[in-house]
């Protein structure tokens, strides 16, 4: 990837990182490669979550798609998933979200889909960056009447919550729900929804204020979820991110259900139902060890791939099928939309307990989790990947996969964003594994410092 896209746009810290004028000029140079060949004025849907940079970063953004000759439509407030769907929905040429998802409130981002609703190819993302880091002067810029426009509609994300309530063929009656919007997208939208589908709904985190969105709650933070679906005598949690394209949950006992074992229950109801493409299940090499376990027992295949969810969709996409995701939450229902989608994933998980009639700590039961511990070893950007070589390194690892064997795994990996060695070991025993992954990245910073 280049200097200002990354595996998830452009994001950093709004107003030092991300500022006005990059906003200004990715919006141009955006809808300049997205439209170019468009022969009729260009449409562009706009949309943002609840941080209070994001109004800021919309206007600049806006004026950058109007000025070259394109329309902006802002959506308001909407989850990313949203976005990828209105994008469709409404005919547009591309659409932009500006978030920084699950991150703190001071970042902020942007992130494009094309005009089928992807995130764009690293071709096109490289394109962009080009014209932005070479200040190139091949922009056209239209004067006249042929200067872009920018309209609001914020009425059309009555068509989302339409679209999301369709993804099922029953109702959700009878489900009591416990809803954490961390103070973000969903804050409005993900109630609405739920009770639309009949669930006797509880939210909380639900009131966002421009500095609170994912602060000590939502997908990255579940501690207050966990405790009050338990005090609130609810059957399920369920915890979105910042802009909703991740969920978790929580069962009635408050115990964390994950990515990797919501995958495991919807997979499992879809291979039973007929409708899991190639009984075939999408995850990555960080998934956890008893997905692996769950699908050889259960008859399902398990394709993983490199960390991120643009590679899980990427390998979805070539070869048909149709459910995947990552432990973090972010998971792909590619019947319905294309990219992760929080609310989406929230109502196919509780449309298998309604229609099972099993509480979700029964239901977690066809997966077992193994505990999984993460070490960082810090080291130079330029040395992460110098391990593959270091002799010495290299035999620790092989002893400990002989060890773990059969048992666990060890997975070594290079951050992609930061000066960091991940030191990742699967095991039965939680203070083994613990001690064992911290002597490997003592070991890497010792070796490679």
């Amino acid at each position: 990837m280049g200097k200002l896209f990354g595996t998830d746009g452009v994001r950093g810290i709004a107003n030092t990182e991300i500022t006005g004028k990059l906003a200004f000029q990715v919006g141009q140079a955006g809808a300049y490669v997205l439209t170019k060949e468009t022969k009729k004025q260009p449409k562009i849907i706009v949309a943002r979550d609840t941080r209070i940079s994001g109004t800021m970063l919309e206007a600049a953004l806006v004026a950058g798609i109007c000025s070259v000759g394109a329309k902006a439509i802002s959506i308001g407030v909407v989850p990313t998933p949203a976005v990828a769907y209105l994008t469709r929905e409404l005919d547009a040429d591309a659409g932009v979200m500006i978030s920084a998802s699950h991150n703190p409130l001071e970042f902020n981002g942007i992130k494009f889909f094309n005009s089928e609703g992807y995130k764009l190819r690293d071709e096109l993302e490289e394109e962009i960056e080009n014209l932005i880091l070479t200040r190139s002067d091949n922009i056209p810029l239209p004067t006249g009447e042929n200067v872009g426009t920018w309209d609001m509609d914020h009425s059309v994300i009555e068509k989302y919550i339409d679209f999301v309530c369709s993804t099922i063929p029953g109702d959700l009656k009878g489900v009591k729900v416990l809803i954490d919007c961390a103070n973000g997208a969903a804050s409005e939208i993900a109630p609405i929804a739920l009770e639309r589908l009949g669930a006797d709904v509880e939210v909380i985190h639900y009131k966002p204020n421009g500095v609170n969105i994912n602060k000590l709650c939502g997908s990255t933070h579940m501690g207050d979820l966990q405790r009050q679906v338990v005090g609130r005598s609810m059957e399920v949690g369920v915890a979105f991110d910042g802009d909703a394209d991740r969920c978790l949950a929580v069962d009635e006992k408050g115990e964390i259900i994950d990515g990797d074992q919501i995958l495991s229950i919807v997979g499992l109801d879809m291979k039973k139902s007929g409708t899991l493409k190639r009984d075939t299940l999408v995850a990555t090499v960080m998934s956890n060890l008893g997905l692996t376990m769950m699908s050889k027992e259960k008859g399902v295949n398990l394709i993983q791939t490199r960390v991120g969810d643009r590679y899980v969709l990427e390998k979805m996409l070539k070869h048909n099928y149709n459910l995947g995701g990552e432990q973090s939450g972010h998971v792909i229902f590619l019947d319905f939309n294309t990219t992760g989608d929080g609310l989406i994933t929230a109502i196919q998980l509780l449309y298998v307990m309604k229609k099972t009639g099993k509480p979700l700590s029964e239901l977690k039961n066809c997966m077992q989790v193994f505990p999984q511990v993460l070490v960082n070893a810090k080291v130079k950007n330029e040395d992460k990947h110098a391990y593959l070589e270091d002799l010495e390194i290299q035999r620790a690892i092989e002893e400990l996969e002989e060890k773990f064997k059969g048992e666990g795994r060890v997975l070594i990996r290079p951050s992609g964003t930061e000066p960091l060695v991940r030191v990742m070991i699967e095991g039965k025993d939680k203070a083994v594994i613990e001690e064992e992954a911290q002597k490997l990245a003592e070991l890497i910073e010792e070796r490679l410092n």
